[in-house]
């Protein structure tokens, strides 16, 4: 929520700036150097300068009002929002580095909607080309998958069981080297997927194999939503997006849990959340529940 006040500061700096030289070029003007009349061009410009700042001031702070009222509004309905909306749902989660806080505030959007976490899986990174070799060339059947040039089809088909759930091949034979944490089985298909990246930005094999990953995610047919907290040090956001993602910022605010389970439950994909990487606004739209009817 800080954003838009960031930004109006930054432009009344320039602004200042800018005053700041004509009024030392008015201090020259006085001692002669220039006439009255530019002397009075000056005077219009600081006057013009003022109204500026002024204004984007004003517009901050009405955006700052705005955001406020949105934020109260969605604190106190959140509970009737998001209550049963994802009821039946079943999710899988994808950490990739080590499990964090975020995952917990996914849990409580998921007990809050009535979704249910079938399986989570921490992938460590930087992956270990090799050492994944090692183990796919004990089984014919997967052998396919070796070399360098191969880690963006094996991410990508990772991704896919990770949906699909039922037989996981590539799982039951990689976790050993991929898996650090790691939460139910494959035998329930997910209806959605929320993918966390707690490591930093990867580069080389790393990233083949994640952009592979996100790749076979998105590709799933269900919806897919990357998540972080209202501060990061680095955001994936940028990352997700790229990589077909729908995105939610402030998972730890009841906004950005509300944007999480509306994207969750179908809504319109995009990126959502209270940070200028929000390119969709707040929240999807939010479409009511189907009314459920009691027999006589």
């Amino acid at each position: 929520m800080l954003d838009f006040r960031y930004h109006a500061i930054s432009l009344a700096a320039v602004f200042l700036a800018l005053v700041i030289g004509i009024l030392a070029g008015v201090g020259i003007s006085g001692r002669g150097f220039v006439d009255d009349a530019e002397r009075d061009s000056f005077n219009r410009r600081i006057t013009e300068l003022d109204g500026r700042v002024d204004a984007s001031e004003q517009r901050a702070d009405d955006l700052e009002r705005r955001q406020a009222a949105a934020q109260t509004f969605v604190e106190s309905a959140y509970p009737v929002l998001a209550d049963q909306r994802l009821e039946g749902t079943s999710v899988a989660v994808l950490v990739v580095g080590s499990v964090d806080p975020t995952l917990e505030w996914v849990r409580r959007a998921l007990e809050r909607s009535g979704g249910v976490l079938v399986r989570m899986r921490a992938v460590e990174v930087p992956v270990v080309s090799e050492e994944l070799d090692r183990s796919l060339s004990s089984n014919v059947a997967l052998d396919g998958y070796l070399g360098e040039d191969e880690l963006d089809d094996l991410g990508h088909d990772l991704g896919r069981e990770l949906v699909s759930g039922g037989e996981a091949p590539l799982w039951d034979l990689l976790t050993p080297e991929l898996v650090g944490q790691r939460e139910g089985d494959f035998d329930t298909p997910a209806d959605a997927l929320v993918v966390i990246r707690q490591a930093e930005p990867q580069q080389g094999d790393s990233a083949r194999f994640l952009a592979g990953f996100y790749a076979g995610l998105a590709g799933s047919g269900e919806p897919v939503v990357g998540v972080e907290l209202s501060r990061v040090l680095q955001s994936a956001i940028p990352a997700f997006r790229r990589s077909g993602l729908s995105t939610v910022d402030g998972i730890d605010t009841p906004l950005g849990a509300l944007a999480l389970i509306l994207l969750l439950g179908g809504a319109e994909p995009g990126d959502y959340g209270i940070r200028d990487t929000a390119e969709d606004g707040i929240l999807p739209e939010i479409e009511p529940l189907p009314a459920v009817t009691t027999g006589e």
